[in-house]
């Protein structure tokens, strides 16, 4: 039993992450109509937050290749540089937050151009290679996965 705890580390800990990510990314959708007012936002309030989630999901990401995903990219093929999907989707989730910072800074500067229905439409056109990735990464870490390539002292090793 303490084995698999081990073993499943990776896999529980980017869970708790990446469930973070969804939940502020429903949060921004649920709220992107206008109806951050309700919740006692302002304008310049619901901008903060889809820049805060530009930011920690850019950082996640940044630290994923830098520290973990090299380790794992050796051994499969999913998380290498020349093959890993997770890579190739870690390009696409960028391209939206750099269309994310574009629509924030657009409605930073000029409040009355937020347009509910482009907000929403860019977050809908988002969602699916975010959320994919996201499962996918947290599937391909699960301690059963794992032992097809790891050791134990190997995963308990890896930096997370």
């Amino acid at each position: 039993m303490a084995d698999e705890r081990k073993w499943n580390k990776l896999n529980v800990t980017m869970k708790i992450f990446h469930e973070g990510f969804k939940e502020e990314f429903n949060t921004l959708y649920e709220l992107s109509d206008g109806s951050f007012n309700k919740r006692g936002w302002s304008l310049g309030t619901y901008l903060e937050n889809a820049k805060r989630f530009d930011y920690h999901l850019t950082m996640h990401h940044t630290i994923e290749e830098a520290y973990i995903f090299p380790i794992l990219g050796k051994r499969m093929k999913q998380f290498s540089e020349s093959e890993g999907l997770h890579l190739e989707s870690h390009k696409g989730i960028h391209d939206g937050l750099e269309r994310l910072k574009t629509l924030v800074q657009q409605y930073k500067s000029g409040p009355h151009t937020y347009n509910p229905t482009e907000m929403r439409a860019f977050l809908d056109s988002f969602r699916e290679v975010l959320f994919s990735h996201l499962d996918q990464e947290v599937e391909d870490l699960r301690g059963d996965n794992l032992k097809k390539y790891f050791t134990l002292q190997e995963v308990e090793s890896i930096p997370i």
